[in-house]
């Protein structure tokens, strides 16, 4: 573990939303796990007053108390997709707290107007791989300018930065439900092609493990999933593909424990092999 301080000149040119969280979105790329700090400045008891509603006409509805689901980000035209569980939290008290689907954060936020600002104090330093690695970057690179105009409307929020970048959230709600849900595997990596649908109708779970496509019986009782022998195509594909097809197949042919937060999911396996995914849109 380790800390990073930055000096008050930096920190007001990085106050905006997730560009604030440029540094803290760095670091996962360097290290496995650390934190980073930063003090708050000297707006940060005027952010904590003003976090609450936007103005009238800029924004319909209060930011705070809502949990925003991360859909996009746009950067130089290119729009990323989701890759995992990111979203961010305006606390009625005027801080923040959230996700970049990887790392977590939390910190000092503040409404102005239609602008929204945000003092980041800290952030997990967890390192990122795969398409999870990519969507940080797009993240970091989304907003180079000072406090990102907001506009809320039909349940969603869009942060628009001066050079255009956006960040498009939707409003979060009850948790995605397990059957039906095309979850979309991001740990252990496997290119973002691997994938997993429950069928409750059926009693069978299906899908691609990265190289080849997977079905097998699945029975869903007290809080647990039995999973049959998986039948699976013979193809073979690169190394890397094969061996997180490997160990995806250690979640067959046994009984896992699950566990759904909003978009996320994770199977645990009695062995102890376990499977994060996300539900793709």
């Amino acid at each position: 573990m380790y800390t990073l301080r930055y000096n008050q000149r930096i920190r007001r040119k990085r106050r905006t939303v997730l560009a604030a969280a440029a540094a803290a979105l760095f670091v996962p790329f360097v290290a496995a796990c650390g934190s980073e700090q930063a003090g708050a400045g000297a707006g940060a008891d005027a952010g904590r007053a003003s976090a609450g509603s936007a103005t009238a006409g800029t924004t319909e509805q209060s930011l705070t108390g809502i949990r925003w689901n991360v859909d996009s980000v746009t950067v130089d035209g290119t729009t990323h997709r989701a890759t995992s569980d990111a979203y961010m939290i305006l606390t009625e008290d005027g801080g923040v707290e959230g996700s970049y689907g990887c790392n977590s954060f939390r910190g000092d936020g503040a409404l102005d107007g239609d602008r929204v600002r945000l003092d980041l104090l800290e952030s997990t330093a967890v390192a990122c791989d795969g398409p999870g690695r990519e969507f940080d970057h797009a993240l970091l690179s989304a907003f180079t300018d000072d406090s990102p105009r907001a506009e809320v409307k039909d349940g969603r929020l869009t942060l628009t930065s001066g050079d255009g970048n956006t960040v498009r959230f939707s409003e979060g709600g009850e948790d995605t439900p397990l059957y039906g849900t095309k979850w979309k595997i991001v740990s252990p990596d496997s290119a973002g092609r691997a994938h997993l649908t429950f069928d409750e109708e059926e009693g069978t779970v299906s899908g691609s493990l990265g190289c080849n496509k997977v079905n097998a019986d699945a029975t869903v009782r007290d809080g647990h999933i039995t999973v049959g022998t998986p039948a699976t195509t013979r193809m073979v594909c690169e190394d890397s593909l094969m061996k997180a097809e490997k160990r995806l197949l250690r979640v067959f042919d046994t009984t896992l424990s699950y566990r759904v937060d909003h978009r996320s999911i994770t199977l645990t396996s009695e062995n102890g092999e376990s499977v994060e995914a996300f539900a793709a849109a």
